[in-house]
């Protein structure tokens, strides 16, 4: 029986579910499985569970299994609470290879580290997703031997915090992914330049931070996951500081929008900030570049900005639009096209001055060539 077996002194047993005790089968691959993503499961007493092979990206397993859980609605998952609409436990010490839990750390000459991360959602939220948790499950596939996978490069090449800044004054943007291919410091060293109190400067280097997170995020998304929750904490904790966040968090999504795309609603709570709603414009602007299809349901929301008081309201408003492709707010963008406000649009590394009524005419012109290519 495997609950006899022992390594040393410490039993060596399968793992079970934390909220009925039933045995669970090892965690799989889904078929649609993105780079980054964790193996999942789920236990028949309707709990499921993400592994954390490592047991250093617990955030990352967490969102992992909450967002499965929700059959991959990442809008449902972002609007439950824990505790009132889901339950959570970690099950410590599992081996991925053998689907044991080895509690001494070491099994068959291999150091063992690793995690079981369990959400049990609320009965409700179940009876609507189970189903479709069930034939993901029915089309996964067994997880790959993280033993057998390719190693990484022995010598990594990093980088000093001095020779960061350089290369994101110069715009060398290649051997910051390079680097952050192997060494998770290289985000530290650029999140400290968003401090700058020069824009143009410090634009580079939310877009240096938002490809660099892109690179990390393949292989540790929880990382790349913790720095967008810090990054928003700074907005809402008035007594940080929080220059460089809102562009940070707009690229960081807008170049990963598949793995982060589900914290873009987040954005939405500062729209009613008249300090703040130009700033959320511009992130959730970057973001519709890369991935409209998250936002566009809301586009009828956005709408009320491009009458606003502030002119860079208007024009971020606008700039939103046209990277919707939003045709139904056509008439409204001929409104402002001969306005002459002008505000720095930041665009290919450089801060360039703009007109609304430019902005809108640009906007208007993404606006007629989708509508052209859909024809």
């Amino acid at each position: 029986m495997l609950e006899s077996r022992f390594y040393g002194k410490d039993p060596v047993t399968p793992p079970t579910c934390p909220f009925c005790g039933l045995l669970i089968e090892a965690p799989k691959e889904l078929s649609t499985r993105r780079p980054g993503e964790l193996p999942v499961g789920s236990c028949s007493c309707g709990a499921v569970y993400a592994c954390d092979e490592t047991g250093h990206n617990l955030g990352a397993a967490m969102i992992e299994a909450l967002v499965f859980g929700c059959n991959m609605d990442w809008d449902l998952a972002w609007g439950l609470l824990p505790e009132e609409d889901y339950l959570q436990e970690i099950v410590e010490h599992y081996d991925l290879t053998s689907h044991l839990l080895i509690p001494g750390g070491c099994y068959e000459g291999r150091r063992i580290g690793g995690a079981l991360y369990f959400v049990r959602l609320h009965p409700d939220v179940r009876e609507v997703t189970a189903e479709g948790v069930r034939r993901r499950l029915e089309n996964a596939r067994p997880a790959s031997d993280p033993h057998n996978r390719s190693a990484r490069r022995a010598n990594p090449k990093s980088f000093s915090k001095k020779q960061v800044e350089d290369l994101v004054k110069t715009q060398k943007i290649n051997p910051i992914l390079m680097a952050a291919r192997e060494d998770n410091r290289i985000l530290r060293y650029l999140q400290r330049l968003l401090y700058s109190g020069d824009d143009q400067f410090r634009k580079r280097a939310a877009e240096a931070l938002g490809r660099a997170c892109g690179v990390v995020g393949q292989r540790d998304p929880g990382t790349v996951s913790r720095l967008l929750q810090g990054l928003f904490y700074a907005i809402t904790d008035t007594a940080a500081f929080s220059w460089g966040a809102f562009e940070a968090i707009g690229e960081i999504i807008g170049n990963r929008p598949d793995l982060f795309g589900g914290y873009a609603p987040q954005l939405y709570q500062f729209l009613g900030d008249p300090t703040r709603k130009g700033q959320a414009l511009q992130a959730l602007g970057r973001i519709a570049q890369a991935s409209p299809e998250i936002l566009r349901k809301h586009t009828f929301h956005f709408f009320a900005f491009l009458e606003d008081r502030d002119p860079e309201v208007r024009g971020y408003a606008a700039w939103l639009m046209g990277n919707l492709s939003a045709h139904e707010a056509e008439k409204d963008l001929h409104k402002l096209l001969h306005e002459a406000h002008e505000l720095e649009v930041f665009e290919h590394g450089n801060l360039e001055k703009k007109t609304v009524g430019q902005i809108a005419a640009e906007a208007r012109h993404k606006i007629t060539r989708h509508t052209e290519a859909k024809a």
